[in-house]
């Protein structure tokens, strides 16, 4: 058997970015490692989340784009 980690269902978070407000589904560890990586770059976690949705391609979701960041950032090679 493997070992997992604890899970918890989407839990739709409300942000804004340019002014409008969204909201966006997001597991906790993820919601938290957001805040993680916004804190390591001095900026907020609404920023954060505003300059990952501008980079994103029209086709990939925000949650998408949010939680492929996250993996990104775990497991990068410097």
């Amino acid at each position: 058997m493997i070992d997992l980690p604890p899970m918890s269902q989407p839990a739709k978070r409300s942000v804004t970015i340019d002014g409008h407000r969204t909201s966006v589904s997001l597991e906790d560890p993820f919601w938290k490692e957001i805040g993680v990586q916004a804190s390591a770059r001095n900026i907020t976690r609404a920023a954060l989340i505003g300059q990952i949705d501008h980079g994103r391609p029209p086709d990939v979701g925000l949650a998408t784009a949010l939680r492929l960041f996250v993996l990104h950032c775990l497991t990068k090679k410097d």
